[in-house]
Parts: C-alpha cells; sequence; structure tokens
C-alpha cells in the first residue's frame, strides 16, 4: 500500500527483501519505478549499508521492516526479546542511520513505522518483549529528529493500531475488524 501510495505521486521505490526472493504476491514487482533487492537483512550494518550505497541519492527513507509477536513475558525468553529489538529497533536504527549518509544536502525524510503500544506501553499486555521494541522505535524517532532537524531533515513516526489484514483478521477472528484501519488509510 505505502508503495502505490508512493508510485501515484511519481517516486522511484528502492524496496529491500529479507528473502531470496521477492514475494510473488507483490503487486508492482515489475513496475518501471520499482528496484528490488533481494537478500537484504535490515538488522546487518553493512547489508542496509551496502543497500543504501546502491539505491543513489535519496530524499525520502520509509522503513517498514518489522515484526510482531504476542507473548506473555513469563512464556518468553531472551531469544523472544532479541528478536523483537533485531526486526523492530535495530533494523530502524540502521535504516536511519544509512538514510541520513544517503541524503542530498538538501535534507531529506524519514518516516519509522512504530505502534500503538509503543505511544502507550499498558497496552502492550502480552506483548512485551514487541512493545519494548515499537517504543524503542518511538524513542529513536524522536530524539533523531531533534538531532537532525538543522540539518534540513524531517524524521517521524507512525502508530497504527492493528490494522485490518487478512492475517490479522484470522489471528483475531472475534475483534471488531471495522474499528481497524486499512493499509491503505495508514499509508
Amino acid at each position: 500500500a505505502v508503495v502505490g501510495a508512493l508510485l501515484d505521486r511519481g517516486a522511484t521505490c528502492h524496496i529491500p527483501s529479507r528473502g531470496s526472493e521477492i514475494p510473488g504476491a507483490f503487486a508492482y514487482a515489475t513496475h518501471d519505478r520499482v528496484r528490488l533487492y533481494p537478500s537484504v537483512e535490515l538488522a546487518d550494518q553493512s547489508q542496509t549499508d551496502s543497500f543504501y550505497s546502491n539505491v543513489g541519492p535519496l530524499w525520502a527513507s520509509i522503513h517498514l521492516a518489522g515484526g510482531f509477536a504476542a507473548k506473555k513475558l513469563k512464556d518468553s525468553g531472551k531469544s523472544d526479546l532479541m528478536a523483537m529489538l533485531e526486526t523492530n529497533i535495530v533494523s530502524c536504527f540502521l535504516c536511519c542511520r544509512a538514510a541520513l549518509k544517503a541524503f542530498g544536502t538538501d535534507g531529506g525524510r524519514i518516516v519509522n513505522v512504530a505502534a500503538r503500544p509503543a505511544l502507550e506501553p499498558r497496552t502492550g499486555a502480552g506483548m512485551t518483549a514487541y512493545t519494548i521494541g515499537k517504543s524503542s522505535v518511538a524513542a529513536l524517532t524522536m530524539a533523531l529528529a531533534e538531532e537532525v532537524a538543522k540539518d534540513g531533515v524531517l524524521v517521524n513516526a507512525v502508530a497504527p493500531s492493528i490494522m485490518n489484514t487478512a492475517a490479522n483478521r484470522k489471528a483475531m477472528p472475534k475483534a471488531n475488524h471495522a474499528l481497524w484501519p486499512t493499509v491503505e488509510q495508514v499509508a
């Protein structure tokens, strides 16, 4: 949805993919303004730096990488926490870092994706590791925005609630799906 919105506004989109194959369901895989980069692990500094060095000067960088896991703390271990940190804050931190180096002298734009529990951690009960990861994204966004404003770089985040996707509807069939924003609305 984000790529579609950007393409509608004339952008060229550079999209890393964790796996070696681009998902067949990706509607814009053959679009002439979409550049796909398979096998990029955004929680790896050298891979992230390499990806950003290949895309050329940037005007904006939107950090959509992340993951979700609902698990009570008493049932979690260090590996659960580290997975949420790697997937959410480490990837975001490294992408922000690389984007700042890829922006031209006119500044740039960074948009990170936090989540509602990042703004109100009590709503993260039952998903503590995820809440910690996304809260870190919110804190990174605020600190970085202050750090780079003088350089003409604007840093913001969106913090959507549960989004109305097939996977979320399947995982929570009894929820009121009408209250959830669509991915297009969030984009």
